[in-house]
């Protein structure tokens, strides 16, 4: 394993004891209102902070950018470690078992490093630029169907992005009158990282931030697949509207969601 792999692993380990532990007594969890339908609790905030201190106590030159705290320059800006240390906090709050600590290292602006942990499952899913993926320490490649048809499609719903309620329900129209089923968990890193190990065939969401993609992207790519914006260009990670496969269903996701792109969508 890459050395700053194994640091990101177990700093996602140590950050998922804090939340499994927290999970069992739910009702205890403090919880604060960030934005409309946006949570943070203490345990985002403490597994944040030992995810940090975890990184920096190996590589305290690098760079760090969190969901909860933002911006963390460093001396060395080549490496930057992007972190969500609760993907999926409205489930946690909710006492739903389905989240989880995502971590990814940029290495001079390209993806590199990649983890994704399930502290509930005890699934770990990782990544490294040009190694392939993993889970659970075995290989992982994305289902390389050529069809939407008998295919499983993970989604997300607009929630903090209401006034694309009519696009998005057209894609989810076509796409799901060609697919077997679609689901929606409420985990971005959970669903990038099982479309990495073909629990599901593909995903799309609107409106995503770095932190709840980067791992994820990672981890797909490097089991096989793609990851675009809803045009198949490379703006995703800006626009956060990602869609994610194998390549020959990419494309037919694309085709399906192309009638209902707004102006904005296409960006």
């Amino acid at each position: 394993m890459h050395p700053m792999l194994n640091i990101a692993v177990r700093a996602a380990r140590a950050a998922g004891s804090v939340i499994a532990r927290s999970f069992e007594n739910v009702d205890k969890v403090e919880v604060e209102a960030k934005g409309t339908n946006d949570f943070v609790t203490n345990i985002d905030l403490k597994a944040e902070e030992i995810i940090i201190e975890t990184l920096r106590k190996s590589y305290p030159d690098h760079s760090i950018v969190s969901e909860e705290c933002g911006d963390l320059p460093g001396k060395d800006s080549d490496y930057q470690w992007i972190i969500d240390p609760i993907d999926g906090t409205t489930n946690f709050v909710k006492g739903i078992p389905h989240f989880a600590v995502s971590i990814a290292l940029k290495v001079k602006g390209k993806l590199d490093q990649a983890v994704i942990y399930d502290p509930i499952r005890g699934d770990l899913f990782t990544a490294s630029r040009g190694k392939g993926a993993q889970m659970n320490n075995v290989r992982i490649r994305v289902k390389a169907h050529k069809e939407l048809a008998g295919t499983i499609i993970a989604t997300g719903f607009p929630y903090k992005f209401k006034h694309h309620t009519d696009a998005y329900l057209g894609m989810f129209t076509n796409i799901f009158k060609k697919s077997a089923d679609i689901r929606r968990a409420g985990s971005a890193a959970l669903d990038l990282a099982y479309v990495a190990s073909g629990r599901v065939d593909g995903f799309f969401e609107i409106g995503l931030k770095p932190w709840d993609t980067a791992a994820g992207e990672l981890l797909v790519i490097e089991a096989g697949g793609l990851v675009t914006d809803f045009v198949g260009g490379h703006n995703h990670s800006q626009s956060g509207n990602i869609v994610a496969g194998s390549p020959r269903l990419l494309k037919e996701l694309l085709t399906e969601m192309r009638p209902h792109l707004t102006p904005s969508l296409k960006k």
